[in-house]
This record gives structure tokens, C-alpha cells and sequence, in this order.
């Protein structure tokens, strides 16, 4: 599957590392079938946390092993401006896409999003309940996902990686590394696209991730909360003894 990876394995700024096979982050689950199947399970998967909104999932129901918990976490919720519906329809109508995305527009929607992701009373509550969840071993190993995995599933990976001490360039880097993993999605996607007339680049701020859409994720959550762990302890209802309990249990002694 795209761009489902393992969150372990990273270095922390004290020297230690994150446990591998506790913690995963993907694309949604709808395809899970044969080989994938197959692979999710070896993963040994407790919980599923699906970010997506109540669209999305009816769309593309994820496919779970049987026995597998199951917990909606929409963050974004009711919001409209680029929702998942709003962009399907412009990928087929190339003067609808220009209209929303073009002149910049793209860009800077999304990263009015990942200030979103911070700030909104959904993103919010949804973050807190992943992260609140993932503390308890009943719920471990966990997976989370939006729909492609690289936003509301970026934001989540981020804000955790940071909260468990690993050096903000590893952070960034793991960020941006959907952009290679999703590259043969991607290209199916924009060659659609052109073959309506349409121009690729007004979709690549939408359908890839850049350093200004975390940066203003990370700007957002100092200008609210001041740290990553006043952003877990007054934005997320994780209190302090939750974080505590999520280092000890995600990172090696």
C-alpha cells in the first residue's frame, strides 16, 4: 500500500529511538485485499483511528481484519473550503480547478488547513482521542490515516515525532517523504488531469506536501499553545502524566 509506514525507528535528540511496530501511519484502508491483506496482517494492527470525514468514509469504507477496533477521529469535520468533495470536482473540470487552486490559491488554502489541523475544535478533540488511546497498551500497535496519509496524517505523525524529542529536520524529512511514496498515485492523477486540458501544476500544492504547509502547522500551534507539550496539554486534553506515559511507552530505554 502507498505510503504506509512504520513511525519507529527514528533518532531522539537524548540519544534514544522510537520502538518500532507500535505506532503506523497510512493512506486509507478501502483496497485492503490479497497481498496487502495479507502484509496489514503480519502488522499485527489492534486499532485503526480514521481521520477522514463522514464522506470519505462512506465513499471508501476502510477493510479491516475481523476483530480489528475501529474509532472515527474526523478532523476537519463540517469545514467546506477544500474539502474532499470540493476537489474531486475540479479534477474533471480544468476551469473549476484554476478557478479555486490557480494564482497561488492552492497553496495557500492548504496552509490555511494545517493551521486548521491545530486549531479547530474537531482537529482537536480527534488528535486528542488518538493520542489519549495509544497511550494504553490495549490499543497498541495503532494505525492512523486520512486519505491519502499526508495531511491530517502528517500533521498527527509530526506533532508526535516532536512530542517524543526527535530533532525537527528528521521531522520535516519524514513530512515530506509522502511526496516519494505517493509519486505513482500522483502521476495517474495529473495525467488525467492534463488529458482534459487541465494544467498538473495547479494540483500539485493539493495532491503533495511542502515545508510551508507544516510551518505553519508548527507556527500555529506556538502562537496558541506555546510548546508541543502545551499544544497536548491545553489543544489536546493530554495531560502531562498521559505524555509521560506515551514516552515510556514508544520510546526505547
Amino acid at each position: 500500500m502507498p505510503n504506509l509506514r512504520d513511525l519507529g525507528g527514528h533518532p531522539t535528540r537524548d540519544g534514544r529511538r522510537l520502538r518500532r511496530g507500535l505506532l503506523y501511519r497510512s493512506t486509507a484502508l478501502d483496497g485492503l485485499d490479497g497481498d496487502d491483506a495479507i502484509t496489514f496482517a503480519r502488522l499485527g494492527v489492534r486499532s485503526v483511528y480514521d481521520l477522514r470525514t463522514g464522506p470519505e468514509r462512506r465513499d471508501a469504507p476502510d477493510r479491516l481484519p475481523d476483530g480489528t477496533e475501529y474509532v472515527v477521529a474526523d478532523v476537519i469535520g463540517n469545514a467546506e473550503l477544500g474539502s474532499p468533495a470540493q476537489l474531486n470536482g475540479v479534477l474533471g473540470d480544468p476551469v473549476a480547478a484554476r478557478t479555486l487552486l490557480g494564482d497561488g490559491r492552492g497553496t495557500a488554502m492548504w496552509i490555511q488547513h494545517y493551521r486548521d489541523f491545530v486549531g479547530l475544535p474537531s482537529a482537536r478533540a480527534a488528535y486528542g482521542r488518538l493520542f489519549g488511546d495509544v497511550a494504553s497498551d490495549a490499543h497498541r500497535p495503532a494505525l492512523f490515516h486520512c486519505s491519502t496519509g499526508k495531511d491530517r496524517t502528517g500533521w498527527g505523525s509530526a506533532a508526535f515525532m516532536l512530542l517524543m524529542g526527535v530533532p525537527d529536520d528528521i521531522v520535516m524529512d519524514e513530512f515530506l517523504l509522502s511526496n516519494h511514496l505517493l509519486e505513482p498515485v500522483t502521476a495517474r492523477v495529473f495525467q488525467a488531469f492534463e488529458e482534459k486540458g487541465g494544467d498538473a501544476d495547479l494540483l500539485r500544492p493539493v495532491f503533495g506536501v511542502q515545508p510551508a504547509y507544516l510551518a505553519a502547522g508548527l507556527d500555529e500551534m506556538r502562537r496558541r499553545f506555546g510548546s508541543i507539550e502545551g499544544y497536548f496539554t491545553d489543544g489536546l486534553a493530554v495531560d502531562p502524566a498521559t505524555q509521560q506515559t506515551l514516552r515510556e511507552a514508544f520510546l526505547e530505554p
